[in-house]
């Protein structure tokens, strides 16, 4: 298959919600895909987290279809989440979102993002080859 996992520790890795890489073989489009944020269509910030991240995913897949892509094609994500304390309520939220297909990634907490009411982002690299 051209995208694949490495699995350095096949054994280990396996209990991973994420790849550790994630390889792209031959001619492949990549798409480069901005942070999403928890900003909907009428440009509403939900001040609940759980309803954050479910939009935020929301707005990544449309921007995938946009692209003819999809969840699934999704080879790096990286998650900026403004306190620990929404780590959990996340990975469920990822989980729903991604199912069993495990991109590489990255998650930061961090101090704060470029709005206030903003609590997570979400960025990601997609690729498709053929």
């Amino acid at each position: 298959m051209p995208i694949q996992p490495i699995l350095p520790n096949p054994e280990a890795d396996r209990a991973l919600r994420y790849s550790p890489a994630i390889q792209v073989s031959g001619a492949a489009r990549t798409l480069y895909i901005s942070g999403q944020i928890g900003i909907d269509a009428a440009g509403v910030t939900s001040p609940d987290f759980t309803t954050q991240p479910t939009q935020a995913w929301t707005n990544l897949a449309a921007v995938l279809k946009a692209a003819d892509m999809t969840l699934r094609d999704l080879v790096k994500v990286t998650v900026f989440l403004t306190s620990h304390d929404y780590f959990a309520p996340f990975v469920a939220v990822r989980a729903k979102f991604l199912g069993d297909h495990k991109p590489a990634s990255t998650l930061l907490i961090v101090s704060g993002l470029a709005g206030p009411e903003w609590l997570v982002e979400v960025e990601a690299i997609a690729a498709v080859t053929g």
